[in-house]
């Protein structure tokens, strides 16, 4: 499992997560969501012009399929776009160890996690109770936005997760109109926590209007080939280049992950 956190939400965390899984040196790759808020993955299927609801099979959900990929999130479970999903800790974590427990996912090389922001009840859960191989940070160049993604590396240190590395979003911004690049949310944030912890920084993703109009077609960059998407390609294969470091675990054959 492969576990992706940012200090923020939003699209672009979404975006960053289906667009990588799609194109991971063609491995079997699969997405659970486990936000509390799911838009972008549910886009993706009303677009495709397909139930957005998973559906259950033995007691069990069955994933949808976006893409060619299985993807399962929390808001394909409640029924309609506009049912908010107020849960307290005990059943959010709950909700969490469904989506794998209960989830008829197919045989996985890899499964990403689009986790929420912070350090709380589903970060402690995740590194308790499932066997992650590691964790990617997303983090925005701004020093607020670093001191929160620090916390994040701290977590993973503590309960021994490895950090593949960290990934810069809205890095920079061309004006579509002049072509002068500015960096909106300052310099450097990535590279600041690539130094700090010795971590590789994965890459940098702009502040793109046609990642978020793409995004709500129902398209992710590599899919649409955007001027996003050579960066997408890239992040990707420095995170599976991270992955091959790792030692592998045995695997369980029992077990989906």
């Amino acid at each position: 499992d492969i576990n992706l956190t940012s200090n923020y939400t939003g699209y672009s965390l979404n975006a960053f997560e289906y667009n990588n899984t799609l194109v991971l040196n063609g491995e079997t790759v699969n997405a659970a969501e486990s936000k509390k808020i799911t838009r972008f993955m549910d886009m993706l299927r009303a677009k495709t012009n397909t139930t957005l609801y998973s559906y259950i099979e033995s007691e069990n959900f069955v994933p949808l399929d976006a893409y060619g990929m299985a993807v399962l999130s929390i808001g394909h479970l409640t029924g309609d776009n506009n049912t908010p999903v107020a849960w307290r800790g005990p059943k959010a974590t709950g909700a969490l160890m469904q989506l794998f427990n209960q989830t008829l996912w197919p045989d996985l090389d890899v499964l990403m996690i689009d986790m929420p922001p912070g350090t709380g009840d589903i970060q402690l859960t995740l590194a308790q109770r499932i066997p992650v191989t590691g964790s990617i940070i997303v983090t925005t160049p701004q020093n607020v936005a670093l001191l929160d993604a620090t916390k994040g590396i701290e977590l993973f240190n503590k309960v021994g997760i490895p950090v593949l590395g960290v990934v810069e979003n809205m890095s920079t911004h061309i004006c579509s109109n002049c072509g002068h690049e500015e960096q909106i949310f300052g310099i450097g944030g990535g590279d600041k926590l690539s130094e700090q912890y010795h971590i590789p920084l994965l890459g940098r993703l702009p502040l793109n209007a046609q990642i978020r109009e793409h995004a709500d077609q129902g398209k992710p960059s590599v899919v649409a080939m955007d001027d996003a998407a050579d960066s997408y390609i890239e992040i990707a294969k420095a995170v599976w280049q991270q992955i091959e470091k790792i030692p592998q675990r045995t695997r369980d054959d029992k077990r989906i992950f």
